[in-house]
């Protein structure tokens, strides 16, 4: 069967229309009979919609007789990492607008895969066992920055960072965990309100950042998204420094011979990877699959170029502060301008179509493989429809600007044509 709920990365959607309190109900109720019950815990972003969300999973839950465990506002990889072998439940629609809550669901620190999410849609009209309690935690947050400074802390003295914490997860964590380990935090986004998550600031929207880390002369900025598991860098001129540069940064200074990726990584990473004899395993979009290749290879860093960051070395999931202490560790002294400078970078054009349906016909099928067939190591196309949105998404990769704005442009029109 295929999946009806479950996308990309969780159910997501607009709470009240597509995300309603009964679909949460019935999903947590679903799992926690998939799990097979035990204490299950439950953290949220600062959504407005949180509260009532994090009431209707612990109800289902509660019906399929485990016990739910509330633990607040927590980032995603925090309930990833505390839910220990149990199941976790996060509830947040990550880098989307305020109105989209959503639900992840992590097994042993592992998301889901698509035949256990399955397994579970196919559970969501089952009757309910015996109820189960409902209770609060309230060390979880706490107990995350403890691990994590252990884990992946190191002296930050004299180091001068700004942090955009998008108003979301991170905002009353991250600043407290850079300032234990020394550095000068000049902090934004730290304000959530219900409504403000993600809106004109965090990895989404990089400009406030840009302006705090020039106008105060910083040596970095760090940008994370609502829910934590990811994040972009900005160097001390204000550049923006993506997934795949920073990736390609703690590869090199981590000695690694293996990194999973997407198929949305530049060119550029693959040509340096190859230059330090580094093996590449590409994977469809999405963090889940980088983590399922990483498993499968014996690998220990992946990522994607939005911002997921992958260290199984010491952690089981992408952490966006894990990840940005990371890569201050591996600056080593080093200006991050001068670190992200070892990757070359094809120019890159993007573009998101809206469609009124996502599949994609045999025509542009047809046209990606001949324009690639035409480019060979050039350059190439890739399109691929959202997992989250009704949308389908074209990146043109070049090595000229002109060229891929070009491309992209030319395969933008031939899907709005064929599916707008």
């Amino acid at each position: 069967m295929s999946r009806r709920y479950f996308g990309t990365d969780g159910v997501r959607g607009v709470v009240g229309d597509d995300l309603t309190l009964d679909l949460v109900e019935r999903i947590g109720k679903a799992a926690t009979l998939w799990a097979g019950g035990g204490r299950v815990l439950v953290g949220r972003d600062t959504r407005g919609s949180g509260t009532e969300l994090e009431g209707a999973v612990a109800r289902g839950i509660a019906a399929a007789g485990g016990t739910a465990v509330l633990g607040g506002v927590l980032p995603t990889p925090a309930v990833a990492l505390l839910a220990g072998d149990g199941l976790g439940v996060v509830l947040s629609a990550s880098h989307n607008p305020p109105e989209y809550n959503g639900v992840k669901l992590f097994l042993r620190g592992s998301k889901l895969v698509d035949e256990q999410e399955e397994e579970i849609e196919a559970l969501l009209e089952a009757p309910a066992a015996a109820e189960g309690p409902i209770e609060s935690r309230d060390d979880a947050a706490s107990e995350y920055h403890s691990r994590i400074v252990a884990a992946f802390g190191s002296d930050l003295s004299g180091l001068r960072v700004g942090l955009d914490c998008a108003h979301g997860a991170f905002a009353a964590i991250a600043p407290a965990i850079f300032e234990q380990l020394g550095a000068e935090v000049h902090a934004i986004g730290v304000r959530p309100d219900g409504s403000n998550i993600n809106v004109g600031c965090g990895a989404t929207d990089l400009v406030s950042l840009q302006q705090l880390v020039t106008s105060q002369k910083l040596d970095l900025g760090i940008a994370f998204d609502g829910d934590g598991d990811r994040m972009l860098a900005v160097d001390e001129r204000g550049e923006v420094v993506d997934g795949d540069q920073m990736l390609a940064i703690l590869a090199l200074a981590l000695g690694v011979e293996l990194v999973a990726v997407t198929v949305m990584t530049n060119l550029g990473f693959h040509a340096l990877m190859a230059e330090h004899g580094v093996k590449v395993v590409t994977t469809p979009v999405g963090d889940r699959y980088v983590l399922e290749a990483l498993h499968r290879e014996g690998g220990l860093l992946g990522g994607e170029q939005s911002g997921h960051l992958i260290w199984l070395g010491s952690h089981v999931t992408g952490d966006g502060v894990a990840a940005a202490l990371l890569l201050c560790r591996s600056l080593d002294g080093s200006r991050l301008s001068e670190a992200a400078a070892v990757m070359p970078r094809f120019p890159q054009a993007k573009r998101n179509v809206g469609v009124a349906r996502r599949e994609l016909p045999a025509s542009v099928h047809a046209e990606v493989d001949r324009v690639n067939a035409e480019l060979g190591q050039r350059g190439r196309v890739l399109v691929r429809p959202s997992g989250t949105e009704p949308l389908v998404r074209v990146l043109a990769e070049a090595e000229n600007a002109a060229d891929a704005e070009s491309l992209c442009a030319s395969i933008a029109a031939l899907v709005e044509r064929e599916l707008g």
